[in-house]
């Protein structure tokens, strides 16, 4: 049953492409901030989004992996939340930056008109008043990676802005567990990584 399994999407061209160019998503958070991925280079980059349906289930996942990778940030209030360091890596040199993992929480909005743009962006800021989430009104999310509605979704970016793999489905413990590994994974790669990709705008 395809809720019931982590499913790899791959229809997707940015996907399918990912080893020849680096992607750069674009879009604004609930603050009318900017934000790209192409700012994280360096680090490993998680999109966690859904549509309206799947948003609570992906507010959870979310969560749960900046908590795993900042497990400072399970005792501290949301103001300093993001502000926790990263978890360290096995023998990782002492000289050298430990690569981050940004769990970024996108909302897919497409369905709401344009006029109300502003309602919900207000309605995000009430929820969430002091963690960024970016909105995505434009379909870009489904048209960049694909989307499996009613689910969370997942788009693992690595530290050169390539994207690795696309995820969706229900993440039970040992899904989680399989891709948390995988971002331990990427960030281990940015050690021996040679190659900057250039990176291409998706959106704005």
């Amino acid at each position: 049953m395809l809720l019931t399994a982590v499913l790899v999407v791959t229809t997707s061209s940015a996907a399918a492409h990912s080893k020849e160019r680096a992607v750069n998503v674009v879009m604004e958070d609930q603050f009318r901030n900017r934000r790209e991925t192409g700012s994280l280079h360096g680090d490993v980059v998680v999109l966690v989004y859904a549509e309206r349906k799947g948003g609570e289930a992906a507010q959870e996942l979310g969560r749960k992996l900046h908590v795993h990778f900042h497990p400072q940030a399970a005792q501290v209030s949301a103001m300093e939340w993001g502000r926790q360091p990263v978890a360290g890596l096995p023998d990782w040199p002492t000289d050298v930056r430990t690569p981050d993992v940004h769990a970024v929480a996108v909302a897919c909005l497409s369905e709401i008109p344009r006029p109300l743009h502003p309602v919900a962006r207000a309605q995000f800021r009430k929820d969430s008043p002091h963690v960024p989430v970016w909105l995505d009104f434009t379909s870009t999310m489904k048209q960049t990676f694909g989307i499996v509605p009613g689910t969370p979704n997942v788009a693992l970016i690595d530290t050169q802005g390539q994207v690795h793999s696309v995820l969706s489905g229900r993440f039970d413990e040992i899904k989680f567990k399989e891709l948390v590994a995988t971002i331990d994974q990427l960030r281990q790669q940015a050690r021996s990584a040679q190659h900057h990709a250039v990176p291409v705008n998706v959106t704005r």
